[in-house]
């Protein structure tokens, strides 16, 4: 279902937090569910996935996830500080131990000067805190950013989990 390359890391994802006894939830925006859906594509994987978390739009971020609407307003839902926020409530609102948040603007539309299309931002919070990544694609379309994101977000989590 998934390309090669995003298998193996969601089974490294998957291995690594059975060898640690972590639950992994997941915070998407842009991926839209996609990076629960590689984890949850690896058999096994229901002893270390609890949930996942879709909150395309600003008010489910601040409903499900706990997100400050103030923080969204004055950030912006693409920012660091809002990748943070959703990584951590995720983990508040589950029973895991680890999750991954992703933020981004896959376009076509929606870019802008500051923020323009391809821009993603990551957050993954654990044991050891929470680790924050941005990163640019450029305008490679909405497809390719998605997937893009979505290697990403398992090898920010692998991190994690490995931290």
């Amino acid at each position: 279902m998934f390309p090669d390359d995003i298998a193996l890391i969601a089974r490294q994802v998957v291995v690594a937090a059975a060898a640690r006894n972590l639950i992994i939830a997941t915070a998407e925006s842009c991926t839209g569910g996609l990076v629960a859906g590689a984890l949850t594509a690896v058999a096994g994987s229901s002893a270390v996935v609890d949930r996942g978390f879709v909150t395309y739009s600003n008010a489910a971020k601040t409903s499900m996830l706990g997100v400050p609407a103030d923080l969204i307003g004055t950030h912006g839902a693409v920012s660091e500080s809002v990748a943070r926020a959703m990584a951590i409530g995720a983990v508040d609102r589950s029973d895991a131990t680890v999750s991954v948040s992703i933020t981004g603007i896959a376009g076509p539309s929606g870019g802008s000067e500051d923020k323009p299309v391809g821009l993603v931002h990551f957050a993954a919070c654990g044991p050891d805190g929470v680790i924050h990544a941005e990163h640019r694609y450029g305008d490679i379309g909405r497809d390719g950013v998605r997937l893009a994101s979505i290697r990403t977000a398992l090898e920010i989590l692998l991190h994690r989990i490995k931290a």
